[in-house]
């Protein structure tokens, strides 16, 4: 359970150091989209996000009868941290930086919405029938605890070093995710 809500507090740290303050104020700062735009941008991304986490299942292997485990949560990691620093990349060579981070962007929001639907599903697998509301709890508590930190460091950091520092940290927090994982359970072979 500790282990599943490390890896949780830096997989939405991730996410929010770089999307929660620093992306729309550089989309309206720098690349200069009006206020509705970047809120209808943000809106229709919180709505194909929620989409992707249906759809989660299928595409994790669980409605195929493959029921995933810590490794799944390790190995779906992987390809989050690889797409976050190529963003960071592409932000510093400032080439066609706006199709960088709307498409970046995008995938982001893919493969981070299989990821929280993975630990979401793991953590109720994990949970113990007599103590479930404490475990699921603790575990969402770590939830908001990431979100916190990266909300704070969002702010602080792009106004000291930008965005791709932001993206940095990012990327940085989902490996630290990947790597807490390998500690998880996982099923046994035969």
């Amino acid at each position: 359970m500790n282990i599943l809500s490390a890896a949780r507090l830096f997989l939405f740290g991730a996410r929010d150091v770089w999307f929660v303050v620093a992306l729309p104020v550089f989309m309206a700062t720098t690349l200069g989209w009006a206020d509705w735009a970047v809120g209808t941008f943000f809106a229709c991304w919180v709505i194909g996000y929620g989409i992707v986490q249906s759809l989660a299942p299928y595409l994790t292997g669980k409605k195929a009868g493959k029921v995933p485990d810590g490794r799944a949560a390790m190995l779906w990691a992987i390809p989050l941290t690889v797409l976050t620093a190529g963003i960071a990349i592409g932000v510093n060579l400032d080439n066609g930086l706006e199709a960088i981070l709307i498409g970046g962007l995008l995938l982001f929001g893919v493969l981070f919405a299989i990821n929280s639907s993975l630990h979401s599903y793991l953590i109720v697998s994990y949970a113990k029938e007599d103590g479930a509301s404490l475990d699921v709890g603790f575990y969402y508590m770590a939830n908001a605890i990431g979100r916190l930190i990266g909300t704070v460091l969002s702010g602080w950091v792009y106004q000291t070093a930008g965005l791709a520092a932001c993206l940095w940290i990012s990327a940085v927090f989902i490996a630290l995710a990947a790597l807490i994982s390998l500690g998880l359970p996982r099923h046994a072979t035969v």
